[in-house]
């Protein structure tokens, strides 16, 4: 059974800086992609802020390319979001997602198949 767990939410001032991490566990290969999403309050779509994919490449969406850093450790199979210059409009709940099908990762929420519980992240002024 697959598991993400996401942990490293909280709250911080415009500016700020927060690192995410997810623990996954149960692919019987390590073939597989992951991805961070977030949900705005009010707002019922996850929005996909970066991908990675097995071969490392990542992919961001425009609303924080330059300002968020994916990467992974795939030895302790942890996936990690690296958030600089935070603003109060990326307060959301942030979710860690994978799948084991090649390019799901960089789609929308209803391609892929696996996601943790979410981690809260509030940015204040």
């Amino acid at each position: 059974q697959v598991q993400l767990v996401e942990s490293g939410g909280g709250s911080v001032q415009a500016g700020g800086s927060l690192t995410l991490s997810c623990e996954v566990s149960g692919f019987t290969s390590r073939r597989y992609c992951l991805a961070w999403f977030r949900q705005i309050p009010g707002v019922s779509v996850r929005e996909n802020l970066a991908s990675i994919d097995n071969d490392g490449s990542a992919t961001y969406a425009d609303s924080v390319k330059g300002r968020f850093s994916i990467s992974k450790d795939s030895v302790k199979e942890t996936l990690y979001l690296q958030m600089n210059s935070l603003k109060l409009e990326d307060t959301a709940m942030y979710y860690c997602a994978a799948d084991w099908r090649p390019g799901r990762c960089r789609g929308g929420p209803g391609l892929v198949g696996h996601w943790g519980q979410g981690t809260r992240v509030t940015v204040s002024s």
